[in-house]
């Protein structure tokens, strides 16, 4: 039984494919009091998952004027629109309270410090698929042995303790650098390519474009390992053969950003793996042309939406 000193207050900002889901699932097992910060009112939410649909009653808020102070913040917007959260942000967090980031990208701290006051910043690792099928029904799929990764410290582990009951499995590692250059070199490729060709992730059965990720990633390794990522000699081909082991029409959230119009969070993905490289000298030609082409198309999806709505 869950008493009254272990229900938290949870706000999460951002209710597409990823924080949907963990609202959804946190609403179901009823232990915290679970807020959707949102543009638009909802009053319930649907997941659909193999294990079964959740269809939960919803509270939300619409207006960051009428937010308080609570025990957990999880934002879960794309990074690009982090800076549009800081109304949210300047509202919900205090001194107590936890920011945890589920977002794409690498420097979660560094991101959100300019933005949460004296709050403290826990950055996580999303492993789980989700896909917006409306805006108050989502899809969940499971991609591998976790649907997290948080550091082993006291935060990392008061993260997992707010999701027992959800079935939601944490890994909580001693090197969350490495697992979280590990994750970067995923979206490296399976964002950008899923969105440039405007395919699901069968395309990477292609021999051609499984030969184009291995030198991607290759190349990304290489920028992980000068920034402190432990990372495999042989690490290129772990991630592609990790990629591959995903459903074909599994799409990823450049793909559905695509698909929608919307821009791609291209800087804190494959922008995040060219800036590190200028860091440390390495170079990243194959990375910096996949930026190039995202920033292009991203561009003209923002433009195409911003004529419509003239």
């Amino acid at each position: 039984m869950t008493g009254p000193s272990d229900r938290k207050t949870i706000a999460i900002v951002g209710l597409g494919s990823i924080g949907g889901i963990i609202a959804g699932l946190l609403r179901a097992v009823d232990k915290h009091d679970v807020i959707a910060c949102v543009r638009r009112p909802l009053d319930r939410l649907t997941v659909e998952r193999a294990e079964g649909t959740v269809e939960v009653p919803q509270r939300a808020l619409t207006d960051p004027a009428a937010a308080t102070p609570v025990d957990w913040v999880l934002l879960s917007t794309k990074a690009q629109d982090t800076e549009s959260s800081a109304p949210w942000l300047q509202r919900l967090c205090g001194p107590r309270t936890r920011v945890a980031v589920l977002q794409n990208g690498i420097g979660h701290a560094e991101r959100l410090a300019s933005l949460v006051g004296a709050a403290t910043v826990v950055p996580t690792i999303v492993y789980y698929n989700g896909e917006r099928l409306a805006p108050d029904r989502v899809r969940f799929r499971r991609a591998g042995e976790h649907e997290f990764a948080v550091a082993d410290d006291t935060d990392g582990r008061a993260f997992e303790a707010l999701l027992d009951g959800t079935a939601m499995r944490v890994r909580r590692s001693a090197d969350f650098t490495t697992l979280a250059w590990r994750k970067l070199l995923l979206n490296a490729v399976a964002n950008p390519i899923t969105a440039l060709t405007l395919q699901r992730q069968a395309v990477f059965r292609r021999a051609d474009v499984k030969a184009l990720c291995r030198a991607i990633l290759e190349e990304a390794a290489n920028v992980g390992r000068a920034d402190g990522a432990q990372l495999a000699p042989d690490e290129a081909e772990l991630m592609l053969a990790t990629l591959l082991t995903y459903p074909p029409d599994a799409g990823t959230s450049m793909y559905f950003d695509r698909v929608a119009g919307r821009p791609f969070e291209a800087d804190a993905l494959t922008g995040a793996i060219v800036a590190a490289g200028e860091r440390h000298g390495v170079p990243t030609p194959l990375n910096g042309l996949l930026l190039t082409l995202l920033r292009a198309t991203s561009d003209g999806l923002r433009d195409a939406a911003q004529a419509e709505r003239r």
